[in-house]
């Protein structure tokens, strides 16, 4: 199955929060730190925020021909959400808020790969996955990032997902155990 990668466009935006919504439904680090109540809403809505407010104007975005997976990766110098959209984001965290202030801290302990883009999030539909969707939204921003020698390094929370980060040449830098929580991985890409 050929899988057509093509750049995010605004007018994708409330299809892709679909699918990573989808995507990030049963994911640790989302169980976790968003509200259990309208969860698979919450989640959609926060990827929209992200994808909206970080990713397009700053990152690089990605979705298949076919809407059913969702890339992005952003720059090492994206800048801090306004106010208004953080207090949003707050809102739709619920009750667990605190949660992501805490893995902040954290997280902030694992090593650091200075000046890499950060692969933000990456997610396809339960129907997709193991269709080789992932694996071609990966090459296809991991190519854009090697064409402009640039590093990248990213959280998962999953460990299944360790072996598919390492067939594309991401390292296993630290991990953490999070409080009442997920245990959580980060890993590094050297430019390629």
């Amino acid at each position: 199955m050929q899988n057509s990668v093509r750049p995010l466009s605004i007018d994708d935006l409330d299809r892709a929060a679909e699918v990573l919504g989808e995507a990030f439904a049963d994911y640790p680090w989302t169980n976790w730190c968003v509200a259990e109540d309208s969860h698979v809403e919450r989640v959609a809505a926060l990827q929209r925020i992200y994808l909206e407010h970080l990713a397009l104007p700053f990152g690089r975005s990605y979705i298949d021909d076919s809407g059913n997976g969702v890339i992005a990766v952003l720059p090492p110098d994206a800048p801090e959400p306004d106010e208004a959209t953080v207090e949003k984001i707050v809102e739709l965290h619920g009750d667990r808020f605190e949660r992501v202030l805490q893995a902040d801290e954290q997280l902030s302990a694992l090593p650091a790969l200075e000046h890499a883009w950060s692969l933000a999030t990456i997610g396809t539909t339960p129907h997709s996955q193991g269709s080789g969707l992932g694996s071609a939204l990966l090459k296809h921003a991991l190519a854009e990032l090697d064409r402009t020698e640039q590093a990248c390094w990213l959280d998962t929370s999953t460990e299944r997902n360790l072996p598919l980060y390492q067939r594309f040449g991401f390292t296993i830098v630290g991990q953490t155990s999070l409080p009442d929580g997920p245990d959580v991985w980060r890993m590094h890409r050297l430019q390629g």
